[in-house]
């Protein structure tokens, strides 16, 4: 199973940018999709979750601004921001938690992260 992220840039404070991650492999379910992000000098924090049912959770500081959405027939999902801050910049990783998968005649839970991908606001 790999997690590969799309659309971080360069983009003014007040501005959008959306964040795609699509999950491949042999999945068979995936119960929550998410990003998280680390600025430098702090620790990776979550930004938004959402599962398989579509139950969403916000940080606080992204509430109004940010939308997390998914396909879960597709096992991608979006992150959608609007309202851009400086203090939004961080590289942003994808999450997969709840992975199902199979292996030859088995099948396996785990969790898996994405790539990094770097999102700066300028002021």
């Amino acid at each position: 199973v790999q997690l590969q992220a799309f659309g971080g840039g360069l983009v003014q404070a007040g501005g959008s940018l959306r964040l795609s991650c699509a999950a491949s492999g042999r999945i068979v379910y995936i119960y929550s999709m998410g990003w998280y992000r680390q600025a430098p000098g702090k620790q990776r924090e979550l930004v938004a979750t959402i599962t398989n049912g579509g139950r969403t959770n916000y940080t606080d500081s992204v509430k109004g601004r940010f939308t997390i959405s998914r396909d879960n027939a597709k096992n991608t999902v979006d992150l959608q921001m609007n309202s851009l801050k400086p203090e939004d910049t961080a590289v942003y990783y994808c999450n997969a938690e709840g992975v199902l998968y199979s292996s030859g005649l088995s099948r396996y839970t785990n969790d898996y992260w994405g790539q990094g991908t770097e999102v700066t606001v300028s002021s």
